[in-house]
């Protein structure tokens, strides 16, 4: 964490805000262009191969703006605009939890792992699919329990919807062809990156509470396992509460799901 205050003390003042508002902007005109045939949607697809060629750097980033509905003519335009909503929605929502900077370092991040990944397959298109996915990933990893309407008629909890999407990102990376394979591992890898510290410590105090709970049969063990650094609230005493590690503070500070958006973070200077 100390890492990455360094580079946001250096390269913060560089950042995007509102970036994924400028990339459903970027695509909406860019999906008008071609509607009216003003673009040519060729300009902006991405085979790697291709890069080398005069003005072929600009497909390393014009792709970004390629709407869904070009390549995948089957897509509602219904559809379409929802997703760009949901898109602007969740990014929204990411860079007010994150900062702007660590929003944008999280685009940056999925943006170089999903190019460098098409490269292994050159003559392949690369998709801006990753924006979408790890987005996605993350919003629904921070907010469980938001729930979307199924049919417009149907509230469920992300949280499914994201178990969902997992499952087909493992059943691409193991059974799909290689450019799935790859592009699947990209979005994979870009939120362990940002969350496998989280996950990883959410794990650790559970397999501990579960072998004590082994090795002491007899005693009963300590129940608390969660303990909101804000309201010390814990899972025993509030268990319908979701307690969360928060990945911007020092050290291992967990809160409750009324103060993971909302508190002070802890720094390498307020640490205790």
């Amino acid at each position: 964490m100390a890492f990455l205050n360094k580079l946001e003390r250096i390269f913060g003042r560089f950042a995007i805000p509102s970036l994924s508002l400028v990339l459903v902007v970027g695509q909406v005109l860019a999906w008008f262009g071609i509607y009216r045939g003003v673009l040519n949607p060729r300009a902006f697809l991405l085979v790697p191969a291709e890069v080398p060629t005069p003005g072929g750097w600009w497909h390393l980033f014009s792709f970004l703006l390629l709407p869904p509905l070009v390549l995948t003519p089957s897509i509602d335009l219904l559809l379409m605009i929802i997703g760009w909503w949901m898109f602007y929605l969740m990014g929204t929502a990411l860079e007010n939890f994150w900062g702007t900077f660590r929003f944008n370092l999280f685009l940056l991040t999925g943006f170089l792992l999903t190019v460098g990944a098409g490269f292994l397959y050159p003559y392949n298109l690369v998709y801006n699919i990753f924006l979408g996915g790890s987005v996605f990933l993350a919003f629904a990893h921070l907010n469980p329990d938001f729930e979307l309407m199924l049919f417009f008629i149907l509230p469920v909890k992300i949280k499914w919807f994201a178990l969902i999407a997992w499952l087909g990102y493992v059943y691409k990376l193991v059974v799909g062809p290689g450019p799935e394979r790859v592009q699947s591992a990209a979005i994979m890898a870009n939120f362990l990156l940002f969350f496998g510290r989280d996950l990883y410590l959410t794990f650790r105090l559970r397999g501990r509470t579960i072998s004590k709970k082994t090795v002491a049969i007899a005693r009963p063990a300590d129940p608390v396992r969660h303990r909101c650094r804000i309201c010390n609230r814990t899972n025993v005493s509030d268990p319908q509460l979701d307690f969360r590690y928060c990945s911007k503070c020092v050290g291992d500070q967990c809160y409750c799901s009324d103060h993971i958006f909302n508190h002070q973070h802890v720094t390498s200077e307020t640490a205790p």
